[in-house]
């Protein structure tokens, strides 16, 4: 094996043809180069250099070794320059996680102004529900995630990095002919107007749902709750009267003309939207976060 130092040595003596030259482009003395390249002649079997009247010239074998050299010198040089650009966040992979509706409309936005900024950066989206992007970011997969505490709040973990995006209302689905859909756009329903209604909600790994809670805060308990996962599937059966169901306020722009959505006022539910980074995240991460900040704000 050479190591890196004989190798950029051996460029340099080969580079300017004199032993003196690539000691002074190298600070070195000239008797150590002499010494350093006499044991990679010892370990290359053979003369790398033809000693001249004036200076130094490259031997078949040393051609051969240089060729090689100068192969593994510019990778090196690329890598080196690669891990910069990841270090300072101009390059690089950055794997970004979120849960489906931060996909409608918030996490798309501030993906684009990224690669706008940060073009040599490539981008692999995950999604997934908040619980799973927390685990899979402590387990090194993820660099950056945006996490929801909907419907049944987040776990805590001392190895990730927390920070509030934004507050967000949910809102009421209603079918578009629900006797209470027909009123202007900005009229509040009274959460109480909706006891007797099937609620249409993702199934709940345990404990209580924002539905749940908001429900005894107004003094009764759901009627009934048909649990459907993805939100094609929840739209599909409010549209067909099947049932009403919560919707945050980031997905508005994703629900389709057939339903209706309205504001529960003060006994609105509410979720906190947050970014989250392992315990030493890289900068484009960082960049990554501040751009969700001024798209949350918007």
């Amino acid at each position: 094996m050479y190591d890196t130092d004989a190798l950029r040595l051996l460029d340099a003596v080969a580079a300017t043809g004199s032993f003196t030259a690539a000691a002074a482009r190298l600070n070195y003395t000239q008797s150590a180069v002499s010494r350093r390249i006499a044991a990679l002649e010892a370990r290359a079997g053979g003369p790398l250099f033809d000693r001249l009247a004036r200076g130094v010239r490259l031997t078949p074998a040393g051609q051969a070794l240089h060729h090689h050299a100068r192969v593994v010198l510019n990778r090196l040089a690329r890598a080196e320059e690669e891990l910069a650009g990841i270090h300072g966040g101009h390059r690089g992979t950055l794997r970004v996680g979120a849960f489906a509706t931060a996909n409608v409309a918030l996490v798309p936005g501030a993906l684009r102004a990224f690669a706008d900024r940060f073009p040599d950066v490539a981008l692999t989206p995950v999604e997934g529900p908040s619980g799973g992007l927390l685990r899979r970011m402590r387990e090194g997969e993820l660099d950056v995630a945006v996490v929801s505490d909907y419907p049944a709040g987040l776990p805590y973990d001392e190895d990730v990095e927390l920070a509030e995006l934004v507050e967000e209302e949910l809102l009421v689905a209603l079918p578009r002919g629900h006797r209470l859909a027909g009123g202007a756009g900005g009229e509040v329903v009274d959460l109480r107007e909706l006891r007797e209604e099937t609620w249409i909600e993702a199934p709940s790994p345990g404990g209580t749902t924002m539905l749940a809670q908001a429900c005894a805060r107004a003094g009764f308990a759901p009627r009934a709750t048909v649990r459907i996962a993805e939100w094609t599937g929840k739209f599909g059966y409010v549209a067909a009267g099947l049932g009403i169901t919560l919707v945050p306020a980031l997905a508005a722009p994703a629900v389709p003309a057939g339903l209706v959505l309205r504001s529960l006022g003060e006994s609105a539910p509410r979720r906190t939207v947050s970014t989250a980074l392992p315990r030493t995240p890289l900068p484009a991460a960082r960049a990554l976060v501040r751009l969700l900040a001024e798209a949350a704000g918007q």
